[in-house]
């Protein structure tokens, strides 16, 4: 008996579902600790709900692996050029492998300098930021992640993709209040939605999207196909969407200015994505438990503020996507039936089992 609730999706247990993905990767060549690495960040996302970011990407990815466009067993160098700062050249590696890498090394300069900074050229699409600011603050840190990506909406005043929609995402640790964490892409809609759109047959929210003419759209397809994203907040998205290029792509060595290559598209080259990833102590100003304690003090003024008509409570950034990992490791990842198909038909490429899904009904998240 399947686990199908009433949006036709199947649960699927965290831990079968990381083991099944990892198993995929390792059948297509990557050493079994990277590909543990990579199912995990794709199982994260999943768990949090950013949805656009997690299993559904693996087939994409085993097809870049299997045409030859990461390097399966890449040389990661790391280059000290400063007492807290550090240069990764990700060799052409897995994202999820180089991100993590490099996340550790800035994890580890800040241990030892009270800040590490590190710059990280030659990756691919990373998956969610957000998996690698959780991994500093997991370490008692806050983190922050950048990356650039292959263009996704046109500079203001342009028409044509140049910019991509080049997530930035920070985490910082509380005490017993919920921790702050915030992914966010510089796009209205994360450029996620509109591949699950289009493979859904679904379209797009008005106001979001341009044509290949600058013409709105609410067809993913049009949009994919030579079309715009659209930055959030106008003017200002457009701007950090430069700055991302910046502080990624040319600071780091890596592709920049439209040249990054498109993981879904760019089936000719690697992609050569920068990232950006800097950690703090939060001792470096005061002790860590006074650090903390203020930011309890924070939410929980934060929390105490008059709501807004209909708001039933105010919540940290991040606080949704941590109740819902919590939920989700309780019922089971839910996944559409198409992602379900699709991942099954990878095994069967492999050579591997299909993927076993819960027998009994859960509820809804």
């Amino acid at each position: 008996m399947s686990a199908v609730d009433v949006d036709g999706r199947v649960h699927v247990e965290v831990g079968r579902l990381r083991e099944f993905v990892a198993g995929l990767f390792a059948a297509t060549g990557l050493p079994p600790a990277d590909a543990a690495t990579v199912a995990e960040c794709l199982v994260r996302a999943n768990l949090r709900g950013t949805d656009t970011h997690g299993v559904f990407r693996a087939p994409t990815y085993l097809k870049r692996l299997r045409e030859g466009l990461n390097n399966r067993a890449p040389n990661i160098a790391v280059r000290k050029v400063a007492d807290a700062a550090s240069h990764v050249d990700g060799d052409n590696g897995m994202g999820a492998v180089v991100g993590r890498r490099a996340m550790g090394e800035a994890i580890e300069l800040a241990r030892r300098h009270g800040t590490g900074l590190v710059s990280v050229c030659n990756s691919n699409h990373y998956g969610m930021a957000a998996f690698y600011v959780l991994q500093a603050m997991e370490a008692g840190m806050i983190g922050i992640a950048f990356t650039n990506a292959s263009p996704a909406f046109p500079p203001w005043g342009g028409r044509a993709p140049f910019f991509g929609t080049s997530p930035m995402a920070f985490a910082v640790p509380a005490g017993r209040e919920p921790s702050f964490v915030l992914d966010m892409a510089m796009s209205v809609l994360a450029r996620g939605n509109v591949y699950v759109a289009a493979q859904a047959g679904t379209s797009i929210p008005p106001g979001l999207a341009l044509d290949s003419e600058g013409r709105p759209t609410t067809d993913p397809k049009a949009l994919i196909d030579g079309g715009s994203m659209l930055p959030f907040g106008g003017v200002k998205g457009a701007a950090l969407s430069m700055l991302m290029d910046i502080l990624s792509g040319v600071l780091s060595g890596a592709a920049f200015g439209g040249e990054v290559g498109n993981p879904h598209q760019s089936f000719d080259r690697p992609q050569n994505v920068g990232h950006f990833f800097l950690c703090l102590r939060t001792d470096l100003f005061m002790p860590e438990e006074m650090f903390l304690a203020r930011m309890d003090e924070l939410v929980v003024r934060m929390k105490a503020q008059p709501r807004a008509a209909g708001v039933e409570e105010i919540l940290v950034p991040g606080e949704r996507e941590a109740r819902r990992e919590k939920e989700r490791l309780r019922t089971g990842i839910p996944l559409a039936a198409d992602v379900h198909a699709a991942l099954d038909a990878e095994a069967a490429r492999c050579g591997l089992a299909p993927l076993e899904i819960l027998a009994a009904p859960v509820a809804i998240d």
